[in-house]
Formats: structure tokens, C-alpha cells, sequence
């Protein structure tokens, strides 16, 4: 059994319009889920999944629901080999919220293009929430997004930054040629 506790303004999007977001998640993972909407607390039970690693993938859903991504987005865990990780922006601005601020701003960009540039070079989906930044992606997708917010937090030009993920573009390339020629092999 895992527990988690969960914002109360994130309730309503973990249970979703007339609970079909918490049906289908439960539908997907197998996994049974309950609810605290007083206290926001949520209980996954992983073990009653047919596959348990559906059940534990649940959990993870849950998590990034909570920290800011669309169910869509955040489904997108339940596929194997897809990660979900966590920064705090503590640990690079401190606790003055003033800079907590700018340092989410770097991470965003003027009306959203630095976080939608690193999604589209990498693949990998970004949430600032709060102040943590959540990273949903493959292994090699969620290593290079890592990197490049990363990068910003620890006060690396933007230019820097679009530089390091246009050279790993390429290596992201080679790397899912490679996965596919796999998956298609089998």
C-alpha cells in the first residue's frame, strides 16, 4: 500500500468530472484507490493490480497529478520505461520567495517557450508546480530535461541551455532509432 498526500486544489483533478479520472486510472493500473478529499490524503493499493508494477505506476500518476500535469500527461507513466521526477527549487533558490519566483520564471520563459522548447527537444513532459519542477519521460528523455532545467536553476544562460538540448537532440534521435529497432525485432 502506498500514501500520498495531495493538495487540496489537485483533488478534484485526481477524481475528475464525475470520477471518470480516477475510473480510468483505476481501470488502467488495477490498482485500488482512495480518496480523503477532507485531508487530501491518498491510498493506492498497488498489490490488488494484476501486474503489481501497474499498481505501483498508479502511485506515480497520482504524484504528478498532484504536482501540476494533466491526467493525459501523467498517464503516460503507466508505459513501461517512463519515469517520473522530481527537483525541489529550494535546493537552487533557497527559501526567499522572491527568488523562488524568478527562478521558476527562467524555468517557464516568457509566455511558456522555454519549458515548451525543452518538451519538444526532448520529448519529455514538464510541470512547475509550486516549487518543485516534475519531469515525466523516457530514461533518456527524462536524463536530458533533468539536465537542461538543471541548468537553469543553477543560472546557465538560456542560450546555454538551447545549445546543450539542440546537441542532444540528435543523441535522443540515435537512441530511439535504436529502441525502436528493438520493440520491432521482437
Amino acid at each position: 500500500m502506498i500514501y500520498t498526500k495531495v493538495p487540496k486544489e489537485r483533488i478534484a483533478v485526481i477524481i475528475g468530472k464525475e470520477g471518470a479520472v480516477l475510473k480510468e486510472l483505476k481501470k488502467r493500473s488495477g490498482a485500488e484507490i482512495n480518496i480523503d478529499s477532507e485531508t487530501g490524503e491518498v491510498e493506492v493499493k498497488a498489490e490488488t493490480a494484476e501486474d503489481p508494477v501497474l499498481g505501483l505506476k498508479a502511485a506515480d500518476v497520482v504524484k504528478a497529478i498532484a504536482r501540476g500535469f494533466s491526467p493525459e500527461r501523467a498517464y503516460r507513466l503507466l508505459r513501461d520505461n517512463e519515469y517520473l521526477t522530481f527537483l525541489d527549487i529550494h535546493d537552487f533558490a533557497g527559501k526567499s520567495q522572491k527568488r523562488i519566483r524568478q527562478v521558476r520564471a527562467r524555468i517557464i520563459g516568457r509566455k511558456g517557450k522555454t519549458r515548451s522548447l525543452i518538451e519538444d527537444l526532448t520529448g519529455a513532459e514538464i510541470s512547475v508546480y509550486g516549487t518543485t519542477v516534475g519531469i515525466i519521460g523516457d530514461t533518456i528523455e527524462n536524463d536530458i530535461a533533468v539536465r537542461a532545467v538543471t541548468m537553469l536553476l543553477e543560472g546557465s544562460e538560456h542560450s546555454t541551455v538551447y545549445r546543450f538540448l539542440e546537441h542532444q537532440r540528435q543523441n535522443l534521435k540515435v537512441a530511439h532509432m535504436g529502441f525502436e529497432y528493438y520493440e520491432r525485432k521482437d
